[in-house]
């Protein structure tokens, strides 16, 4: 209970796609130690949920060639007061569902889209092979007691079909979750969703799924990802994706930025009363940290905001240190 209202804490789970949706989409390749760090920090900063890989073929994913060197050097014991964080790692085939299980994954990530055209894009196959493809692949998870995740993106717009039908967008989530996915993103893909087209959208997909089992998937490609959440806030969303400092990409959307910052989702919960168990601060010196090992500005304005702050204050105590003071052996 929250003792000063005398209500229950509304809390958001958050999922961090930094480690996979993030670093699969920049120039820059970070080496496994320092994929293991970033992990570690955003675990530190209280995040829970974590997608930190994907099992796809390495010449065209090279960022995520050793996701299962990684998924096994990753602690998975809770530190003392901390609940244990899930990992998770997107899956497109049997072979990659192998390797996943093999690295004692917790979670897999299952991705189609709205439209043919993207689809085949990104997996070879239109939208009815992949989930013929998924079922298989599900009830395999399914019977190890691994959670599945479905992704379904361009739920507001194909960059090759342009916008998409908001009941297209419903029947393919109900699609997903009769499959036996215990969730599914709705992803705007290429970040051209407004709350105007997000609203309806969300509406037609609550008609056939619970709020319960939806997460909100948005790019920042227009400046629109924060506004975007606040329709899925109104309807009792309460999952949502993000990408510290904002990394990533879209491949289909030249000069897109990735999934809406981490750092800026917090700043608007914690505004809004509502709780995510992550330590704000921790958050954005990770973002500012990540940042710099891959050689390019920081995504989020809140990080760099805090960074600019925390500075300041390190500008003032070395100010305010006297001269002649001792400053070691």
């Amino acid at each position: 209970m929250n003792k000063e209202q005398g209500r229950p804490v509304d809390r958001v789970s958050l999922v961090e796609m930094g480690p996979r949706d993030g670093l699969q989409n920049e120039l820059h390749i970070l080496p496994l130690a320092q994929r293991l760090e970033l992990i570690a920090r955003l675990a530190e900063s209280g995040l829970q949920r974590i997608e930190v890989g994907a099992f796809v073929s390495p010449k065209r994913v090279p960022q995520m060639a050793d996701s299962g060197a990684l998924l096994a050097a990753l602690p998975r014991r809770a530190e003392p007061g901390h609940q244990r964080v899930r990992y998770g790692a997107l899956v497109p085939n049997l072979q990659g569902l192998k390797a996943a299980i093999s690295a004692q994954v917790d979670e897999i990530g299952l991705f189609t889209a709205c439209s043919d055209g993207f689809t085949r894009a990104n997996i070879g196959i239109g939208v009815e092979e992949s989930l013929v493809r998924f079922a298989p692949l599900v009830a395999e998870a399914r019977s190890l007691g691994i959670r599945v995740r479905g992704y379904l993106s361009t739920v507001i717009a194909c960059p090759y079909e342009g916008p998409t039908r908001p009941k297209r967008v419903a029947a393919l989530a109900e699609r997903l979750l009769d499959l036996g996915c215990h969730e599914i993103s709705l992803g705007d893909t290429i970040g051209v969703g407004t709350p105007g087209t997000v609203a309806p959208m969300l509406d037609a997909v609550l008609h056939e799924v619970p709020a319960g089992r939806l997460a909100v998937h948005f790019h920042d490609t227009y400046g629109q990802g924060l506004a975007n959440l606040l329709p899925a806030l109104e309807r009792g969303i309460r999952t949502i994706d993000c990408s510290v400092a904002g990394l990533g990409g879209c491949p289909y959307a030249p000069g897109a930025s990735g999934n809406v910052a981490s750092e800026e989702v917090v700043y608007l919960l914690h505004g809004l009363g509502m709780s995510t168990g992550v330590n704000l601060d921790t958050l954005a010196a990770t973002g500012q940290w990540v940042s710099e090992q891959l050689g390019r500005a920081n995504g989020s304005r809140v990080g760099q905001a805090l960074h600019a702050k925390a500075l300041a204050r390190q500008r003032t105590t070395k100010d305010e240190i006297p001269q002649g003071a001792c400053h070691g052996p």
